[in-house]
C-alpha cells in the first residue's frame, strides 16, 4: 500500500483597481480528491468580508469584493497526497452511451473551448479506427503532445480548441482543451482539471511555478487522470476545480476591471 506526502501548495494574488469590484476566487482544493486538506489560511490585504459556496460543480468558490487601489489575496494550504502517481489501467474500456450517467452525460457535449462538434470528423479521422478504450484515449494524448508547443504568451482568455490545434501552440489549458475535444467528438466523456502541480521525481523547469490544467475521461465507470500538457503519470496533484472547460473553472473572475500586478505559485513538498 501507498504511503503518503505532505505538500505546500498556495497562491498569492495583486491587484490595483480604479474602483471597487465584485470577485470570485477559485484557489482552495476541492474536497473530494485524492489529497486530504491538513490545514490551510486564506488573507486578503486589506481585510475584507468574504464568503464561500460551491458551484454547480463541486468547486469552493470565494466571494469578496475588491476595494479601490492595491489589493492581496493570499491562500496556502497543507494537503496530504498519494505517495503514488496517477491511477493506470490499459484496458479500462469506453462505455457506450446509454451506460454513462445522467451526471456524466454533459461532458460529452461540446462547450464554449472544447468545439467537438467543430472538430468531430477530424477526431474521426485521426482516431476513429482505433480499439476504443484506455490506449486510444492515450493516442489522442500522445497527438495533442506533440502536436502543440508549449509557451507562456502564444495563447489567449479567448481561444478555442480548434484555434489552438491551427496554430499549433498554447499553454496548459489549450492542450487539455484539444485532448478533450477530440474525446467528446469521439463519444468518450471529458472534463476540464486545474490544480496544483508540485515537481516531484521530474526535472525542474526554468519557469516560474504556475498553475496546471489537465483532463479527466469516462472509462469503465470511473474518472481517469490524463495530462496532455506533461504526457506523463505523475504524483502530488491537487485538484482545485472541474468543469467543461476553463469557463467554469477560472482562478479569478471580476466583475469590472482590476489590473492583476502579480501572480505567484507554490506547489512543493513539504518542508
Amino acid at each position: 500500500m501507498a504511503g503518503t506526502l505532505q505538500l505546500s501548495v498556495g497562491c498569492d494574488f495583486r491587484f490595483n483597481a480604479p474602483a471597487s469590484v465584485a470577485a470570485v476566487f477559485q484557489v482552495e482544493p476541492t474536497r473530494d480528491a485524492r489529497h486530504r486538506l491538513l490545514s490551510e489560511t486564506l488573507t486578503t490585504t486589506p481585510t475584507q468580508p468574504r464568503w464561500s459556496y460551491q458551484d454547480s460543480f463541486g468547486n469552493t468558490c470565494s466571494r469578496l469584493l475588491m476595494p479601490e487601489g492595491p489589493f492581496g489575496l493570499g491562500y496556502h494550504a497543507l494537503v496530504e497526497v498519494p505517495d503514488a502517481i496517477d491511477d493506470i489501467d490499459l484496458d479500462a474500456r469506453e462505455l457506450p452511451i446509454d451506460a454513462v450517467p445522467d451526471t456524466v452525460l454533459m461532458y460529452l457535449l461540446p462547450s464554449r473551448f472544447c468545439v467537438s462538434d467543430v472538430m468531430a470528423n477530424q477526431a474521426w479521422e485521426m482516431f476513429g479506427s482505433l480499439a476504443p478504450g484506455w490506449r486510444r484515449v492515450q493516442a489522442i494524448v500522445d497527438a495533442v503532445h506533440d502536436h502543440l508547443t508549449f509557451g507562456y504568451g502564444t495563447s489567449s482568455p479567448t481561444l478555442t480548441a480548434q484555434e489552438a490545434y491551427e496554430s499549433a501552440k498554447g499553454v496548459c489549458r489549450d492542450f487539455a482543451h484539444v485532448a478533450i475535444t477530440f474525446c467528446r467528438a469521439l463519444n468518450i466523456p471529458a472534463r476540464y482539471v486545474f490544480g496544483y502541480l508540485p515537481d516531484i521525481e521530474v526535472p525542474i523547469p526554468d519557469a516560474p511555478m504556475d498553475f496546471c490544467a489537465w483532463m479527466e475521461v469516462w472509462l469503465d465507470g470511473r474518472w481517469w487522470t490524463f495530462d496532455p500538457r506533461n504526457n506523463q503519470h505523475r504524483k502530488g496533484r491537487v485538484v482545485i476545480g472541474r468543469g467543461r472547460d476553463a469557463v467554469d473553472v477560472a482562478m479569478v473572475t471580476t466583475y469590472g476591471f482590476a489590473r492583476l500586478d502579480e501572480m505567484t505559485v507554490v506547489a512543493e513538498p513539504a518542508a
